[in-house]
């Protein structure tokens, strides 16, 4: 397995028996684990503050995208649905 980060990895297996030792971990110290299983990384267990923030991050790439498409209509209109129902064989 090759990982570009430098979370601590802890197995499924190990995730069992140190559940509690795990969440301390993210919770208070902040750190970011890794838990793999058959070693493939699976999931991973985040501070909320991370996980806060990656939301955050993905509502303004979200805000982004839509001020992007409502300029595209204002600047280019847009296309009639019946245009687009014959055109992609609907009707």
């Amino acid at each position: 397995m090759v990982t570009t980060h430098q979370s601590p990895i802890f197995t499924a297996a190990e995730m069992r028996e140190n559940l509690a030792e795990i969440l301390n971990r993210a919770a208070y110290g902040q750190e970011r684990i890794v838990v793999t299983r058959h070693g493939k990384e699976l999931v991973a267990v985040v501070p909320i503050a991370d996980l806060e923030e990656l939301e955050r991050l993905e509502d303004e790439i979200d805000r982004q995208e839509i001020e992007r498409s409502l300029q595209s209509i204002r600047e280019e209109g847009t296309i009639p649905w019946e245009t687009v129902r014959v055109e992609s064989g609907l009707e």
